[in-house]
């Protein structure tokens, strides 16, 4: 089992533990494995329901030393017995099935328990509850893995257009490390005085009430009576004092023990409700709010998409990096249990499509991105229909791209040095197709 040259790396730690646990399996006992913060592995057995033997039991545990080298953890295997909480382990909420494994009459259950520093959040994933009024508000996550693919101003548009459709709209900027959607839909002198980071550090200590974090959209004309509302990442500040960003954003993710939302994802999402609620109170209960969320794999993202949206708009260019980037995202939520709780909450955004070689263009990226999704599909012979195989020609499905055209018309567009640049006719029709499929999705989602 271990690799040639007798070094034991990270990647191959996890499997080799894994052979071991399937030997327990077969023996009818349920497991647990469990991977510390720094990577290191144990297994938990559950000898509840009746002594095991001692002998397997020190052969497990010496095997695991040997095979795992510097990733076996202090205590390679665990008792349920000798544990003091038994029930932190086996009913963990963050313990997961083994997705490959599968759980075979007569044999044990393998489950898994990682834990990490940061990203934790990626294999939680959860859709937002309606209010308790029963009112249902459409929360869209806006996400690309790297940068530069026009996220934010796709949130800009998507905003103008479902308000002029008579909604009222949210947009949140939760880029906090380079915040975009904000200063597109409000100008200097119209930002609240406060931001999701002010939000965010002053729930921290119990201090966040009564916080100006939304101001309507300035510089933009909405027709009849739809309403777009934004609560940018920073603000301007209270006046009395320097405000100070870059300081609070360095304490945004620390945890903060003792306080009612000790996490940064749980005051993530009392920052949203937050600015939900001032809306409300305002004017009236949003009918979306569009959730600009920070590139990469960040926990802003993973709170982003696993906890706070009900539909995730994935952006992209057709090149390796955004699929190699979207296959490891991927591959994580298979892994972790999520693929089929996650899949139907993403769509795919072509960003930037050449408007000349828009057909082929869209074709070949279609086709990479349904190899990349595949690893969130089920695996089904090509006759059965029982599970989630979606083709590569199946238009409603995850992967199937909507298109947002790129003309050297919006190359270097200014905004603020533009006054109604989105209603010019380049604009419209680059976006056209993206409005009016992401407005399909949306309003179904409500209903």
């Amino acid at each position: 089992m271990t690799p040639s040259g007798g070094i034991v790396r990270f990647d191959e730690a996890r499997p080799i533990a894994l052979a071991t646990a399937r030997e327990v399996a077969a023996k009818g006992i349920d497991s647990v494995l469990i991977r510390d913060v720094l990577g290191r592995l144990c297994l938990a057995l559950d000898d509840r329901p009746g002594e095991l033997s001692q002998e397997a039991v020190a052969k497990w545990r010496a095997e695991l030393k040997e095979r795992l080298g510097s990733y076996a953890a202090p205590n390679t295997v665990l008792l349920a017995s000798e544990l003091f909480a038994a029930e932190a382990v086996f009913d963990s909420p963050r313990v997961v099935d083994e997705p490959e494994l599968g759980n075979r009459p007569g044999q044990g259950h393998i489950r898994a328990l990682d834990n990490t520093v940061v990203g934790e959040d990626w294999a939680r994933v959860t859709t937002p509850s309606p209010q308790v009024t029963g009112v249902r508000t459409a929360r869209i996550a806006l996400y690309g893995f790297k940068g530069g693919v026009g996220r934010s101003t796709a949130t800009f548009m998507l905003g103008k257009h479902l308000a002029a459709q008579g909604r009222c709209v949210l947009v949140v900027d939760l880029d906090l490390e380079s915040p975009g959607s904000g200063s597109l839909l409000l100008d200097e002198e119209a930002m609240p005085r406060y931001g999701l980071v002010d939000h965010l550090v002053e729930c921290a200590i119990g201090n966040a009430e009564g916080l100006d974090l939304v101001e309507r959209a300035s510089g933009v004309s909405i027709l009849g009576n739809g309403e777009l509302w934004v609560a940018p990442a920073r603000g301007r500040g209270s006046g009395s004092a320097p405000y100070a960003y870059v300081d609070k954003l360095n304490r945004v993710y620390a945890d903060a023990p003792g306080s009612t939302f000790p996490s940064f994802a749980d005051r993530l999402e009392q920052a949203v409700s937050a600015c939900e609620i001032a809306v409300a109170e305002r004017s009236r209960q949003p009918d979306v709010i569009l959730l600009d969320s920070r590139a990469g794999i960040h926990d802003i993202a993973a709170i982003t998409i696993s906890r706070l949206c009900d539909l995730a708009l994935l952006f992209g260019s057709d090149n390796s990096q955004t699929w190699q980037g979207y296959n490891d995202l991927f591959t994580a939520w298979r892994t972790s249990g999520q693929a089929e709780a996650i899949r139907e909450k993403l769509r795919m955004v072509a960003s930037m499509v050449p408007d000349k070689l828009r057909a082929d263009y869209l074709e070949t990226f279609r086709d990479h991105a349904w190899t990349c999704f595949s690893v969130l599909y089920d695996d089904l012979p090509p006759d059965d229909i029982s599970g989630f195989n979606p083709s590569p020609e199946d238009t409603s499905a995850p992967h199937y791209p909507i298109p947002i055209l790129f003309t050297l018309d919006l190359v270097g567009l200014d905004g603020a040095a533009s006054p109604g640049w989105s209603e010019r006719t380049f604009v419209q029709a680059a976006y056209g197709e993206f409005l009016n499929t992401a407005t399909r999705l949306i309003i179904e989602g409500l209903q």
